[in-house]
């Protein structure tokens, strides 16, 4: 099949949002997970002073990681999709979270401007059309020495790893996605995650770009495997990142 990409994947997104946040509830550890790779940004005091950008911030969920784990923080939370990012906003929130909509291609023409303590990209870099593209507009938008923080599907490259995602995309997501009426969203999901890189392919991708201190880090339960945090740092760092 071919993947969504741009408007078609916005729209799409556009139309799952009534449904999104009661489907991820399902997901076992779907919260929990996304603040432990939030923590392992290694932050420091909570985040007082420091600027973060989400970057694709969905319902909202990858917002309240950080906003939990950081609450001194300010955060601006970016979607390319109006219905989700709807949804997000109307959610009750402490002051210094800001909402912008914008595809990550196109953030400075919305007015975000750097530069950024961290930014934080949950399930976003498989779904652009050019994740190296998108990485050197994310580095140009950190601070020297700022962290880079990627929650996403990047599978470990075994072939029980790509067996097990397919199980729980064909067993679960998808027929119960059929029922919603999100079936096209939800084979781009599973196909998605197949046709992206694989965790080692995508720590060297961050190299690449102009990371360093790259990390790749699983993510426990049924996921081992399949989801990872990465975290990187943006190199040449001016200040120290003990700030």
């Amino acid at each position: 099949m071919t993947l969504l990409r741009d408007e078609d994947l916005a729209a799409a997104f556009d139309h799952a949002s009534r449904t999104y946040d009661a489907l991820v509830a399902a997901n076992p550890g779907y919260h929990a997970h996304l603040r432990r790779s939030v923590r392992r940004l290694g932050l420091p005091g909570h985040g007082a002073g420091l600027r973060l950008l989400d970057l694709g911030c969905g319902t909202g969920a990858s917002t309240a990681a950080l906003r939990s784990v950081l609450p001194g923080a300010d955060i601006t939370a970016v979607d390319a999709s109006a219905g989700m990012l709807e949804r997000a906003a109307a959610k009750p929130w402490a002051r210094g979270v800001t909402f912008v909509r914008a595809p990550a291609e196109r953030l400075a023409q919305a007015g975000v401007r750097g530069p950024f303590d961290a930014v934080f990209a949950a399930y976003l870099f498989r779904n652009v059309a050019d994740p190296d593209a998108v990485l050197a507009t994310v580095r140009g938008l950190v601070r020297p020495g700022g962290r880079l923080g990627v929650h996403e599907y990047a599978l470990g490259g075994r072939r029980l790893d790509r067996a097990v995602w397919t199980l729980v995309c064909r067993g679960v997501v998808q027929p119960v996605a059929s029922v919603l009426g999100d079936a096209a969203l939800y084979r781009h999901l599973w196909r998605s995650v197949l046709e992206f890189d694989t965790a080692e392919r995508f720590a060297d991708r961050l190299r690449a770009a102009g990371f360093d201190r790259v990390r790749a880090l699983p993510l426990p339960g049924w996921q081992t495997g399949i989801t990872h945090t990465f975290v990187a740092r943006r190199a040449g760092a001016g200040r120290e990142e003990g700030r």
